[in-house]
């Protein structure tokens, strides 16, 4: 008896990732799988790429791209649909769900003749939801873990077809991808992966169904040589080939064969794949998680009970990190006003937007996710802002609004001009959450504070082994789901350092990482966070806090106009004693060459990497070339500055890395039982001399 492979591999980059990055992905994987791939005519394969990735290999790559064209075009690849930018489907408004879905679907119909009938779930989040606009949007089957089945209570030697679930009388075919084939490739040697499939055609099974990362094969730690050096995907194909056990065919050969029908009706509990369910976990939980895992696994249990040992589900990242929930809720805000707008208004360019802000990648954290990094979440709010301010052009808003956007039971205070939004909350610390430059189309205040993380546990703060890179796991092993120790070791058991971690590099953060976070310095040098301000008055003219302070109060106003925000600090009957105020600002260049302060004489001090402490400042600017901007700051009277990067340690699949977040600006003052201060902050871009 033969059985069906079912070959499928899924391509994306984050919207927003470093061109290099994208070139070093091609080179090393898409384009060399592509060029292996075509060698081998009678090996049929399924393929997704995300419609921003296509779009740049189309531009970047054209022969390689015009090469999978061809493949499509004699029948050997079939194309998965999906979010047009890869957004978790679960998590964006219906609409946006038809538009994301049929913005791909068309992308791919106009490039190789080709409307796709599957459809990839990004991440693989399953909820029943998403049914309804897979099916009006002509999607006919989708491929997701096995571990959902499981879930279900199904028995694992039944997941070798496609079953059919039904979500409001819409129904949708469902194929379980094979978590063993997924830990075996590529990581088990290329005959072992052979003798399994033809071991599974022995017992009988119909299809043998894999879907996964194409990044395995040549982008993840080790693979390239593997893969390709090694010639591990030849010789699979090859042996693939040749067994008189195993067919390959497209999964929409497959799904359309006369002989093959539905297995019958499943409904999937909301999920995701094992290791994303432990990702999005919060820290003690995760570690419990771990330890019940690897409980069962001693005990022999593990997987007789893995389908009850769920962890999380995908939306615990945005209670998680307020970061991602605010950038999530002004997303669907801004969705929103978009859908209202008049169809005769909206330009192409504001459904793009609203698409690229949607990629799921910095929403979340994980191996893979890209929360920690600054790039991908610039990328959001790059769309975000420039969606606003088109759709503020057009039906403009009040200068002034109150409103709880992100649903946290705390008012968000919005000051917005053509060119400045400034967002505070009432939430004690009353800073500033969101500082958006319109021309800029950039968020000055998206910043990430530094949380407490499970893996961190893993850290060893021995210097020797924080230096080493590219590290196997501790006992020298390979992964325990390679396969075989001969092959490379998964980026999910890989255990390496890109960076030496020091343990002050994961202390968490207290407090939010915003503008104009405030401490009270008492006479004793004891530090008094300012937690506690409430709300005083709220208007287009300004908005005004006040705390208490030793037996007087601190009151706060924020005041914007144009393309600056004036903050204001008074005291009234304090001790003399000092006040500390926090700017955490986001810029573009980080620690790279194209960042620096530059002082009111036109010295350059230092970069943004640098620390630097000043006395007595009244002015001082922080140039960004890659934004093309400065952010120029004033203060009456000066005050002294104590400024430093700050970074976050998260885990990736290269291993552990620190990363700066921004750049953190320590104000302190001493006179404010006498004197009031004020501090401008001037968005200025390069090509203007003076502050509007």
């Amino acid at each position: 008896m033969t059985i069906h492979l079912l070959f499928g591999v899924h391509a994306h980059q984050p919207v927003g990732n470093f061109p290099a990055v994208i070139d070093d992905a091609h080179v090393r994987c898409y384009g060399m799988f592509l060029r292996v791939l075509d060698r081998y005519p009678d090996f049929h394969f399924s393929v997704h790429f995300s419609g921003w990735l296509l779009d740049v290999l189309c531009t970047r790559f054209p022969e390689d791209m015009a090469l999978l064209v061809k493949m499509t075009a004699r029948g050997q690849v079939e194309w998965f649909g999906s979010g047009d930018c890869e957004p978790v489907l679960a998590a964006i408004p219906q609409r946006d769900q038809l538009s994301q879905i049929e913005t791909l679907s068309a992308r791919l119909e106009n490039l190789v003749g080709q409307r796709p009938r599957g459809a990839w779930l990004t991440e693989r989040v399953w909820e029943a939801s998403v049914v309804s606009s897979l099916v009006e949007a002509g999607i006919r089957y989708v491929a997701v873990d096995d571990y959902h089945f499981l879930c279900a209570g199904m028995p694992a030697d039944a997941l070798d077809s496609f079953y059919t679930t039904e979500e409001n009388g819409h129904t949708l075919d469902l194929f379980p991808i094979s978590e063993a084939l997924r830990y075996r490739l590529p990581f088990s040697p290329a005959d072992e992966a052979v003798a399994y499939l033809e071991s599974l055609a022995r017992q009988g099974q119909k299809a043998a169904i894999y879907f996964d990362d194409i990044e395995k094969f040549g982008i993840w730690p080790e693979t390239y040589a593997w893969v390709y050096e090694q010639g591990w995907l030849a010789r699979f194909i090859e042996g693939v080939l040749a067994s008189p056990l195993i067919r390959t065919a497209t999964y929409a050969d497959y799904h359309a064969h006369a002989g093959t029908t539905t297995r019958g009706i499943v409904y999937l509990p909301t999920t995701s794949y094992i290791e994303m369910n432990e990702w999005t976990l919060p820290p003690q939980a995760a570690r419990d998680y771990a330890n019940l895992i690897e409980t069962e696994k001693t005990a022999g249990h593990y997987e007789r009970h893995k389908p009850f040992l769920r962890g999380g589900i995908w939306r615990n990242f945005l209670s998680r990190y307020p970061e991602s929930n605010w950038m999530h809720k002004r997303m669907l805000g801004l969705s929103q006003r978009l859908a209202e707008l008049p169809d005769q208004t909206r330009a192409p360019s504001m459904q793009e937007h609203l698409h690229r802000a949607q990629a799921n990648d910095a929403y979340w954290h994980g191996l893979f996710g890209g929360l920690y990094l600054p790039h991908l979440r610039r990328a959001i709010w790059h769309n975000l802002i420039a969606l606003e301010g088109a759709l503020d052009a057009i039906v403009p808003r009040a200068p002034f609004e109150r409103r709880d956007i992100d649903h946290d039971g705390k008012e968000e205070l919005l000051q917005s001009s053509a060119q400045l939004q400034a967002i505070s909350r009432h939430d004690g610390d009353a800073c500033i959450i969101e500082l958006s430059s319109y021309p800029l189309a950039h968020n000055f205040a998206d910043t990430l504070r530094r949380y407490v993380e499970g893996y961190h546990a893993k850290i060893d703060f021995n210097p020797i082994a924080t230096a080493a890179s590219g590290n196997r796991n501790s006992d020298g092993e390979g992964s325990a789901h390679s396969g075989s120790s001969n092959g490379p070791v998964s980026a999910h058991d890989r255990v390496a350092f890109r960076n030496a971690i020091l343990p002050k590099d994961i202390e968490p953060d207290r407090r939010p990482r915003g503008l104009f976070v405030d401490s009270h310095i008492d006479a004793a040098g004891k530090v008094h966070p300012l937690d506690a301000y409430h709300l005083v008055a709220a208007s287009p003219k300004g908005v005004i806090f006040s705390s208490h302070c030793d037996s007087g109060q601190i009151e706060k106003q924020y005041c914007l106009e144009k393309n600056r925000l004036t903050v204001h600090y008074r005291g009234t009957q304090i001790e003399k004693s000092r006040i500390e105020i926090q700017l955490n600002l986001a810029m573009p260049s980080c620690d790279g060459f194209s960042g620096c302060y530059r002082l009111h004489d036109g010295n350059i001090p230092c970069g943004f990497g640098e620390k630097l402490l000043l006395d007595h400042l009244g002015e001082i600017s922080l140039e960004d070339a890659e934004l093309g901007s400065r952010v120029a700051l004033h203060f009456s009277p000066p005050l002294c500055l104590h400024a430093e990067p700050y970074y976050t340690v998260s885990q990736s699949e290269a291993g552990f890395e620190k990363i700066m977040q921004g750049v953190c600006l320590n104000l302190a003052f001493d006179n404010l039982a006498s004197e009031t201060l004020t501090i401008t902050l001037t968005v200025v871009p390069s090509s203007e001399e003076k502050p509007s």
